[in-house]
């Protein structure tokens, strides 16, 4: 009898422990299934995307193999992203920026702050840096929205770089990507530490002009606002541009110039002309440039501009003259002079354009109550290793074109 007993309470342990083992063994798997869902939500599965063509779009552009730039030094895949803007509004303006992976994350405020069409061109210089970024623009497709409806986004590398669809194996880490504020905070974790022109790929150079020619293509009829990736404008200057008396690009050729200026790190950036002020006068906020090359923003006259009566509509407040070394930041027609893609790294890339422009017989008239702020004061002790240099090489450069200028422009009475 108390053999019996024992053999039906060891069969009872066995049991128990048989359903415990089973237990875990369907939890497990269905964790694992869980996983892979959540993974091939983001990277394969149908319902990853909207049924607005996005991942085909994608998929094809990828798959041409892209273009080769007029050097045939970098591939260009055009309109990896295509938001659905085009022609919204007939005198529109398109937010133009250009970024490395390591700024990529700057775009979400850029969204939020503009509103409105944005046209990215991206630089991937490495084959791991391509493969990454292929993943997070798809990625960022994937979860966030107004990625889809606003943005335009171009990929560059070079040219013996070819970008793929990302495969599942090798990106098992973006599983955890479920939201598009996860997909943000991983870029802004790429980009911890990196600093501007500082490219981990031995001897690739920053093609600052070839991308904002490449995120141009996408303005069309439209006009536009060519900025840095880390600059925010103010708040609603898209709208008020478009409430502005017709502006044609008729007769004598002119550009509207935003004011910049460059905020203190920690500082939240402002969004109206007084909360701007408030923080000038406690020295918070300061002009573009001010402490490093005060010329090459000085002719946009910030007394002036900073003693404007605050408020009303916006409107052209006055007109300047361009000065060597001027480099406005503006909205202009996109039928301007394209910016000369020779120039990359640091150093006269937008003051050649400027020069151009004033040579072709642009006018230069500022706006009352637009301007960009810089996240950061620009600081001497920020800027990499081979700012000097780079800026020193491409002064000679700067000089051949002023030279090639003359001959592009030859009853033009102004020079630079």
């Amino acid at each position: 009898m108390q053999c019996s007993c024992f053999q039906v309470l060891v069969v009872a342990l066995a049991l128990v422990a048989g359903l415990q083992l089973l237990y875990l063994a369907l939890l497990s798997g269905l964790h694992g299934q869980d996983q892979r869902s959540r993974y091939a939500e983001l990277f394969q599965g149908r319902r990853s995307l909207p049924s607005d063509g996005h991942k085909e779009r994608l998929k094809q552009v990828l798959a041409s193999g892209g273009s080769l730039d007029a050097s045939r030094q970098y591939r260009i895949y055009q309109d990896m992203l295509r938001g659905t803007w085009d022609g919204e509004h007939s005198q529109d303006v398109v937010l133009v920026t250009h970024t490395s992976l390591s700024n990529l994350h700057h775009t979400q405020q850029l969204v939020e702050r503009w509103r409105g069409p944005l046209s990215v061109a991206l630089f991937a210089p490495g084959s791991a840096e391509v493969r990454l970024a292929t993943v997070m623009v798809y990625a960022l497709a994937a979860l966030c929205a107004p990625i889809r409806q606003l943005v335009r986004l171009h990929l560059v590398c070079h040219a013996d770089q070819v970008a793929a669809f990302p495969e599942l194996e090798d990106h098992d880490e973006f599983a955890r990507l479920q939201a598009c504020g996860d997909v943000f905070t991983k870029l802004a974790r790429v980009g911890a530490g990196h600093r501007n022109y500082a490219m981990d790929v031995v001897n690739a150079s920053y093609p600052n002009n070839l991308l904002r020619n490449v995120a141009r293509r996408a303005v069309g009829g439209h006009w536009m606002l060519v900025v840095d990736v880390d600059m925010v404008p103010s708040e609603g200057l898209r709208e008020a541009f478009q409430a502005l008396p017709r502006v044609a690009d008729e007769g004598t050729p002119g550009v509207l110039v935003v004011p910049a200026f460059e905020i203190r790190h920690t500082r939240r950036i402002p969004g109206t002309k007084m909360e701007l002020l408030q923080l000038y006068q406690v020295g918070e906020i300061r002009p573009f440039y001010e402490e490093l090359c005060p010329r090459c923003q000085a002719p946009t006259n910030y007394s002036h501009w900073l003693n404007l009566p605050v408020g009303g509509p916006l409107q052209v407040a006055y007109e300047v003259d361009w000065r060597d070394p001027w480099e406005p930041f503006y909205i202009g027609a996109s039928s301007v002079p394209p910016y000369d893609e020779r120039f990359k790294q640091y150093g006269f890339n937008r003051i050649s354009q400027a020069c151009e422009l004033h040579v072709a017989g642009y006018r230069f008239l500022v706006l009352s109550n637009a301007f960009l702020v810089h996240k950061g004061f620009k600081v001497a002790s920020e800027f990499h290793a081979q700012k000097d240099a780079e800026n020193q090489r491409n002064k000679v450069l700067f000089r051949q074109f002023k030279q090639e200028l003359k001959i592009r422009y030859p009853t033009s009475p102004r020079r630079c």
